[in-house]
């Protein structure tokens, strides 16, 4: 599939998915009782964005080269898209860039955005790439999820642990929500890299073994939510509510800090810290054992 065909076809699906949420009543136009599809027909969606119905099919058939701003705008409007679905749109209408088929090379973490990291001692950081994978985070983050530096390079990925580890689906109180940012989030990458073959055998994965993911993902919902709160069910400190933000990282717009914080005084700051602390045991503990076996081997050589 070449880059016209895969965006045409994203961009139908989009609107089409766009269109069956919005009823004629939705908009004040007149209903009837003998619709085959639910939601707006295209001549609807034309005639309240005030282009041809002609001029709309081609834009949702990707048959259209450069849509008009002022008429993708409308169309928006249309659909009551949100600003998030209406940058979508217009990412998805631009002239697709050839060289999205070709695999993008390996990002990269800036040092000094690991000693950033390593300085956020309260605080839970990771640092997320492309499609969400983990490419650094600091100890307490590890506390708080799991221990990444055991997890195979290609798993460290924020989606694909909410899917599919049970330990992360188990840790979120609010599983089915965060599970949906997720997919919204990373549903914006189609827009940009529609044929990048990582962001492919992700989906694909996922569609395959999940059926949540694969049912949210045919939805066609986008959002790129950047501040939230979560609430986690931790097997060692117990309930702890987080805010979180990401922040973009100066040396690589494609990279973005996700830092969770939690107010001073409160139970959620306690937990943090008790868990920083159990850390810090954990790791004294794992360095104290593994200096007994160095020294038995030398004892034993």
């Amino acid at each position: 599939m070449n880059p016209r065909q895969s965006t045409g076809s994203e961009l139908g699906r989009f609107l089409r998915a766009r269109r069956a949420e919005v009823t004629p009543a939705d908009v004040g136009l007149p209903s009837t009782d003998h619709r085959r599809v639910p939601g707006l027909r295209r001549e609807e969606v034309a005639q309240l964005a005030s282009i041809s119905t002609d001029y709309y099919t081609r834009i949702e058939q990707g048959r259209l080269s450069g849509a008009s701003a002022a008429s993708l705008d409308a169309i928006a409007q249309a659909l009551r898209l949100s600003p998030d679905q209406t940058s979508y749109l217009r990412q998805l209408a631009k002239k697709p860039n050839i060289a999205r088929g070709r695999r993008s090379a390996a990002q990269r973490v800036h040092a000094q955005t690991r000693v950033l990291l390593e300085n956020l001692t309260n605080a839970p950081a990771l640092v997320l790439g492309r499609h969400m994978q983990i490419l650094a985070w600091n100890a307490l983050a590890a506390a708080l999820y799991t221990d990444f530096s055991a997890l195979p390079s290609a798993d460290r990925n924020m989606l694909r642990l909410t899917f599919l580890d049970p330990r992360i689906r188990d840790l979120y109180v609010d599983w089915e929500d965060s599970a949906r940012e997720c997919v919204a989030f990373i549903r914006m990458d189609t827009a940009h890299a529609p044929t990048d073959p990582d962001l492919q055998a992700l989906v694909g994965e996922l569609s395959v073994h999940d059926k949540d993911f694969s049912r949210w993902w045919v939805s066609h919902n986008v959002a790129h939510k950047t501040f939230g709160t979560k609430r986690f069910r931790h097997p060692v400190a117990g309930e702890i509510t987080l805010d979180w933000q990401m922040l973009t990282c100066p040396h690589d717009p494609q990279q973005s800090i996700m830092i969770m914080t939690a107010p001073p005084g409160s139970r959620s700051h306690q937990a943090l810290r008790f868990l920083a602390s159990w850390a810090t045991e954990q790791s004294h503990d794992i360095q104290s054992d593994q200096l007994d076996t160095r020294v038995q081997k030398e004892q034993l050589s």
